[in-house]
């Protein structure tokens, strides 16, 4: 029996890579200095809110997104031939991937080159962005950038499907991790308890408090391993989801808990120097970061089933057309700064300005130039008539 459509799971996914676009935008208005992660610093501007919205987004967006892809890649490969699902995954992660990979490269790096060279005084920024492309390696992709979840995503994917074709030889096991499953989604302690003890393990065993995420070619063991917990879970969560309904128990509190974690974190990460031993610091922070990244997964999911359920055309809407704003929305937050440069904003106005305005640039490409033509099509797996 097919399941019908989850609006809740489809929303919060898409909501969870339109919070990229957020991430990015606050990132210029870091008191912290992100180096090489992110070069573009607007000094005169920055307020240590947008540090915590940036500590607080990461603990949990991925994470999200993950487990949310693993529930929709188990519901393709059970519901339908698992060919067709493979199909699918490659029409709709491997293509785009590869595609915008290409196309993204050279305009991400001009404009990061560009903006970093604006904040830098540079009054020939613009000659000096240019100069390397004639140079035709420059628009050879050197790295993922923005898209490598989308990287990762694909090896996720793979890795579970051999999995789980595996565990089709083997319905014994197949049958007990169902049942296991079961019973810990149904208990919200057990559940919050039980995969933040497998995260801690995670991060304890990869000695590292926080995943990197790698934008290198190279796949990165840490990143697949961690991203890859979670995108089997949500797998394991699909042959669970009679029990979705039970995600709703202790949804706020969760939040309320996770976002009072989050402050402590931060506060831990600001007075390190206070006697804490390394090894105490990293044991800490591996605590608090597999408490935190559950609760939040647990609490964020169980809203959304609470109050995102029903059908909603705006939401649908979103939904569709978070791909493109992701895609496309890097750059934007590069330049956009630019132009604000010089105005006498505090950190917090600047950028609110820098979201808006890549949001309003994004979502009007989308609606004029992607929602009824092929670009539609090759994303999302449809095209909607003109008008729609």
């Amino acid at each position: 029996m097919k399941t019908q459509r989850i609006h809740s799971l489809d929303s919060l996914r898409a909501i969870m890579m339109m919070l990229g676009l957020v991430l990015h935008s606050a990132l210029t208005y870091n008191v912290t200095n992100h180096g090489s992660v992110w070069a573009i610093k607007d000094t005169e501007s920055t307020h240590i809110a947008t540090d915590f919205l940036v500590l607080m987004i990461h603990s949990f967006r991925m994470p999200i997104f993950f487990l949310i892809a693993g529930f929709f890649g188990a519901m393709l490969f059970y519901e339908r031939k698992p060919w067709q699902m493979i199909h699918n995954r490659t029409a709709r992660i491997v293509f785009p991937f590869i595609v915008f990979l290409i196309i993204l490269a050279p305009i991400v790096q001009f404009s990061f080159r560009y903006a970093s060279e604006t904040f830098s005084g540079n009054e020939n920024a613009l000659t000096t962005s240019l100069a390397p492309f004639s140079d035709l390696h420059y628009y050879i992709p050197n790295g993922t950038s923005h898209l490598w979840f989308l990287y990762y995503l694909i090896y996720a994917t793979t890795f579970a499907v051999v999995l789980a074709f595996l565990l089709k030889k083997t319905p014994k096991i197949t049958s007990k991790i169902k049942t296991i499953g079961n019973w810990i989604f149904q208990k919200p302690i057990v559940r919050i308890l039980v995969f933040s003890g497998i995260t801690f393990i995670i991060l304890t065993l990869l000695k590292t408090p926080l995943i990197a995420s790698s934008t290198a070619l190279i796949p990165d063991t840490n990143t697949f391993v961690h991203y890859t917990a979670f995108y089997l879970v949500g797998w394991i969560l699909y042959t669970s989801k009679q029990h979705l309904e039970t995600l709703k128990k202790y949804d706020w509190l969760s939040i309320i808990l996770a976002v009072l974690l989050v402050i402590s974190q931060g506060i831990i990460i600001q007075y390190t120097d206070l006697g804490l031993k390394p090894n105490s610091f990293s044991f800490l922070l591996i605590t608090f970061n597999s408490l935190t990244v559950w609760l939040f997964i647990f609490g964020i999911t169980g809203l959304f089933i609470r109050y995102g359920s029903q059908h909603s055309k705006r939401m649908r809407y979103v939904s569709d057309a978070s791909y493109w704003v992701y895609l496309i929305h890097l750059p934007l937050t590069a330049l956009f700064p630019i132009f604000l440069l010089e105005l006498p904003f505090g950190g917090i106005p600047k950028f609110l300005i820098v979201t808006t305005a890549t949001g309003i640039v994004c979502f009007i490409t989308y609606h004029y130039c992607v929602r009824n033509t092929f670009i539609g099509k090759f994303l999302n797996g449809r095209k909607y008539p003109r008008n729609h």
